[in-house]
Formats: structure tokens, C-alpha cells, sequence
């Protein structure tokens, strides 16, 4: 089921304008990503893009600060997804900042509504009768939406930032970086970013307007730690604007000053707050606000981020703790679906991999699908989109899809819907990720066009699968010096990869963890101690070989402490 794997290492870039104490590995790291100079490598907020360079912000900003001199009831709707549920917690919280007295906030059910603003969820919030409405994390696609809320009287600001498709929603204001020739620089922003730019250009006209006892108003970057989360956690692009809130974000958290919420999911998930990562948002705290709306109600993860109560959050915390053990659960079992699937494709045809996957079960969940695809996509190293019913039973498909890179998900799924109007009730999303909807009775005829569209696109390059390495780490580069300047050197994330090295070892003791992991001791030259490195989901029932050839990061061991470092090896092969 896989090819070849090269490691294949990044250019040396030489030169830059760095600080003396930076390093020399810091300055190679950064150099291979395209960062030149300390401040470059460490952007503060003073060097964000300015809100009002996105377009749209005025209509947005006139809205908002007449709702709030009306004392109008504004309702902020967000999405079921980390990024959807911390847009939602920022926005209501800057508001009520920023001065809105009556702000309510909702979230579509994954089971009932299905995504973003659709006229079923309209219908339930009815009763609430806001007067604005504002999307968060979605709206760009909700066009049956928006009519709806238009129809009972309601305003209607869109934040997203999501692609938009040929035509627009007929909302009182749109903010959102990707529409067509909106000059704002960094069209990364994940939708808690979005929502964050609007309340920092709302924060400006009041000032200007005299709103503010004191002149300047409330201090915005108290709401850093829920961009930070939503940020890393949605996998957009960490830019330099992006990097600069994230870090922001990150040293909030570090410094026990993150929201209630965020304090009492860093504990339950074990970790030491005083050394958070990006990573540890991405692979702790993330999935665990993301398995409320996978499986039960994203209102739960909202909720927990809006309590300034310990005891309630410490409470939710612990819920959404087995509620991710199960979804953890769920996702191995629907792997194992989809991995016996495909060996099945693989034994009747060539053997060789087909270009893209789609992949149905009838007893799939649908909030679990689009981690089955990025599972599929990084075994294959195809794009991947996991099919399942919306409800048990149901004959209306919801799938999820992921890309490799360099190919665009959801511009395919753009051309396959011009060239075949109805096969698709409805789809949206990234560059790497999107989401569709469709009959059950057009999934095979929707397999076939596909497939058909991504052979016609793709570079066959692309499928050549490879690991980027940042080279060789030198005898004096394994302490825990460098590990740990390597851990706060981020923030790293999607754009802005963590670095990974290559290098040959010899294996001295080597181990099986439960039945899935690698535990190894390896020596390398020039060092007098071994090193000790896990590889996860490394015992594939052989032996390693006496010598190694392995893709590694370097990191802290914060088991064993005492400055203690690992290797976590990402991929390995007889030397």
C-alpha cells in the first residue's frame, strides 16, 4: 500500500540580520522557511496588517457599532469545529468589551442543521429575535441562510474565510480576506482571526467617536489565547501575521492568563501550561474541543470557553475528555474500515494506488469522517474524501476531503460541480480541506468524475511521496539547550513546518510499546551517551536493522526530565 519515501533536504540559505545571541541552528531554520532577520522570526503585534485593509470593514464596523448605541440584541453564530467554536467565544466576549449589552451566541448541530447558517437553524433561533446577526467561521456558502434571517427582519454580518463560490450571499455586510480583490495581505486568517480583525477595527471607530471613558477602551489581546487556539488548531497557514497572534496567544497561556476554559483543557490534558506549543494545541487541545462537535453538541466546547466559573469548566473539561476517548475510539475503528478497503481496491486491481480515494460506510459517523480522510490521505498520499450518512439511516451523504500539496480540493470539487451541475448538493472549503454533500444513489457516479477530474489536474509529480528534512543535527546540537530553543523558536505550524531532521544511528536496544510503538536506543558518532527516541506506530512486526536511516525532531523529555531529550522519529529505514 506504500511507495518509496524519500527524504529529501532543504536548501542551506546563508546570510540574514540576527541578534547575536540567535543560535546557528535557529538562523538555518529559519532561513530554509524564508525568515532572514530577528524580527522577521519573532513578529509582535505591532507588525499586524491593519483591520481596515480588509474589505468590507466599514459596512461591517457601521452595523456593529449601531447595534451596540441601540442596545439591539446582537446573536453571534459559529461553527461546529475548534476554529467555529472559538470565533464564537471571541466574538461574544469582545462585544460585551466593547460595550453590546445584550449578545447571545448559537451553533449548529452537526446531526440536525448540518454546516453554517442553513434555514432549519434559522427557524430554531427565531425565537431569540435579534436584530444582527453576525456569522462566525462561516456564512461565505450559506446562501439559503442568510435569505431566511433576511426574511424574518434580521441584519446579517458575515465573517469568514472560506473561498467564496460565483455569487455572494445577500448579507447587510461581508468581511472576509479571499474575496476577489480584497487587498488584505495575509489571506490566511482562520475564521477566529477574522472575527478578531473586525472587533479590533470596531475598537478603533469608537475610540475616534469618543466612546470611551478612558479613551482608548478595552485591552482586545486578552481574547489572544482563543485565536491562538482556533488558529493552529483549523491548520491554516502560519504566516508572519499568523505567527505573530499565535505567539501572542501562546505566551498569555504560558503565563496562566489564557481564559478559564483554556485553563481547565490544558490540565485535563496533562500538560504543563508553563510549556505549551503550538503542537500541544494542535494535538491536545484542539482535538478535544473538536470531539463536542464530532460527536455531541459543539455548544458544550462553547460553553466552556465562555464560563468564568473553575468548577464548571474543570466539570466540562472532564467531559469533553471522554467524549474525545471515544471519538479517538470511533476513528480507529473507521480507519480500520477504510484501510481494509482499500487494501481490497489494491488486491483486485494493479495493486498500485489509485490517484484519489473516496470512501463510503453506512455506519460511519459523520463528525468523524474528516479525520478518517487525513488518516487515508497521509497512508496513501492521494487526495481522499470519507464519505457517511448524515444521520443513521439517512440517504444524503456528507464527506469530508483532503488534499495533498499542490493540489486544490476545492477548486476539484469547483470544476466537477460546473461540469456536472446537481451532483453535488453543496461543498465549500480550503485549499487542503473541504466539505461536500451529496445523495447516496450519486456516489458512485461521483466517484468516477472525481477521480476523472483529479488524473486530468493533478501533476503526477505530486504523488511522489516526500519528507523534507532540515538536515543533519551536529554531535553538540544534542542537548537540551537546542531542544528547548527549538520548542519556543515557533510558533510551528502548518506553512511554517517544525523542523525535522535526518541522520544514521545505530540501534543498540529496541523495543515493542503497546503492540504499536517503537522504543529505541541509538548511538550516534561523537556522542558518548546514547539517545533515546520513540517512533509511533513504528512496529510494523519486523526488526529494525542494526542501522538506521531516520527522520527525526528533536524535543525535551518531559518524562524523564532532569534535562533529559528524545528523538521522535517520524520515519524510518535500513541505512
Amino acid at each position: 500500500m506504500t511507495e518509496a519515501l524519500s527524504i529529501v533536504r532543504r536548501a542551506t540559505v546563508e546570510g540574514g540580520q540576527w541578534d547575536p545571541d540567535t543560535l546557528p541552528l535557529l538562523r538555518r531554520l529559519y532561513a530554509a522557511r524564508g525568515v532572514h532577520s530577528t524580527q522577521q522570526a519573532q513578529p509582535k503585534l505591532a507588525q499586524l496588517h491593519a483591520p481596515e485593509l480588509l474589505g468590507g470593514m466599514p459596512a461591517a464596523v457601521a452595523l456593529l457599532a449601531a447595534a451596540i448605541d441601540a442596545g439591539k440584541r446582537i446573536l453571534v453564530v459559529g461553527d461546529f469545529d475548534c476554529d467555529g467554536a472559538t470565533a464564537c467565544a471571541v466574538g461574544v466576549r469582545g462585544l460585551r468589551l466593547l460595550g453590546a449589552r445584550d449578545v447571545r451566541h448559537a451553533v449548529p448541530n452537526r446531526m440536525l442543521h448540518g454546516y453554517g447558517l442553513s434555514p432549519s437553524l434559522v427557524a430554531e433561533l427565531a425565537p431569540l429575535q435579534p436584530d444582527l446577526l453576525v456569522t462566525v467561521d462561516h456564512g461565505i456558502a450559506c446562501h439559503a441562510g442568510v435569505e431566511a434571517a433576511k426574511a424574518l427582519g434580521w441584519q446579517v454580518l458575515v465573517t469568514d474565510h472560506h473561498l467564496p463560490g460565483e455569487r455572494l450571499p445577500p448579507a447587510d455586510a461581508i468581511v472576509d480576506p479571499n474575496l476577489e480583490g480584497d487587498a488584505f495581505p495575509s489571506k490566511a486568517l482562520a475564521g477566529v482571526g477574522v472575527i478578531f480583525y473586525v472587533l479590533m477595527a470596531l475598537r478603533r471607530h469608537l475610540r475616534e467617536v469618543g466612546a470611551f471613558a478612558d479613551g482608548k477602551g478595552p485591552d482586545l489581546g486578552t481574547l489572544l489565547d482563543l485565536v491562538a487556539v482556533g488558529t493552529v488548531a483549523d491548520l491554516v497557514a502560519l504566516d508572519d501575521n499568523n505567527r505573530a497572534l499565535v505567539a501572542a496567544g501562546l505566551r498569555r497561556l504560558r503565563a496562566g492568563k489564557g481564559c478559564t476554559g483554556l485553563q481547565a483543557l490544558i490540565a485535563a490534558s496533562g500538560r504543563d501550561p508553563r510549556r505549551l506549543s503550538a503542537s500541544d494545541i494542535g494535538f491536545a487541545l484542539g482535538p478535544r474541543l473538536n470531539a463536542a462537535g464530532r460527536l455531541e453538541d459543539m455548544a458544550l466546547g462553547i460553553e466552556l470557553l465562555l464560563t468564568e466559573d473553575a468548577a464548571q469548566a474543570r466539570e466540562i473539561a472532564a467531559l469533553l475528555e471522554e467524549i474525545n476517548a471515544e471519538r479517538r475510539a470511533v476513528q480507529q475503528s473507521m480507519t480500520d474500515d477504510a484501510e481494509q478497503a482499500v487494501a481490497r481496491v489494491l488486491l483486485e486491481g494493479s495493486g498500485e494506488r489509485p490517484v484519489a480515494a473516496c470512501l463510503f460506510d453506512a455506519q460511519w459517523h459523520p463528525g468523524v469522517v474528516g479525520l478518517v480522510a487525513s488518516k487515508m490521505k497521509d497512508r496513501l498520499h492521494r487526495p481522499v474524501i470519507a464519505f457517511a450518512p448524515s444521520e443513521p439511516g439517512a440517504q444524503v451523504l456528507r464527506g469530508s476531503a483532503r488534499s495533498i500539496p499542490g493540489f486544490h480540493i476545492r477548486d476539484a470539487l469547483a470544476a466537477v460541480d460546473a461540469r456536472h451541475p446537481g451532483l453535488i448538493e453543496r461543498f465549500g472549503g480550503h485549499a487542503m480541506a473541504a466539505g461536500l454533500s451529496l445523495p447516496l444513489e450519486r456516489l458512485d457516479a461521483f466517484r468516477g468524475v472525481f477521480e476523472q477530474q483529479v488524473l486530468a489536474s493533478l501533476d503526477p509529480a505530486l504523488l511522489q511521496q516526500q519528507l523534507l528534512s532540515d538536515g543533519e543535527l551536529s554531535a553538540a546540537e544534542f542537548d537540551f539547550p537546542h531542544a528547548e530553543a527549538l520548542r519556543l523558536a515557533g510558533p510551528w505550524g502548518q506553512g511554517f513546518p517544525e523542523p525535522l531532521f535526518d541522520g544514521h544511528f545505530e540501534v543498540l536496544k529496541w523495543r515493542v510499546l503497546k503492540e504499536r510503538h517503537l522504543k529505541l536506543e541509538l548511538r550516534l558518532p561523537g556522542l558518548a551517551a546514547p539517545l533515546n527516541a520513540i517512533h509511533f506506530g513504528g512496529w510494523t512486526g519486523n526488526a529494525p536493522g542494526e542501522r538506521v536511516h531516520l527522520a527525526y525532531r528533536l524535543v525535551s523529555d518531559d518524562y524523564r526530565g532532569g534535562g533529559a531529550i528524545q528523538l521522535i522519529v517520524e520515519h524510518c529505514r535500513p541505512a
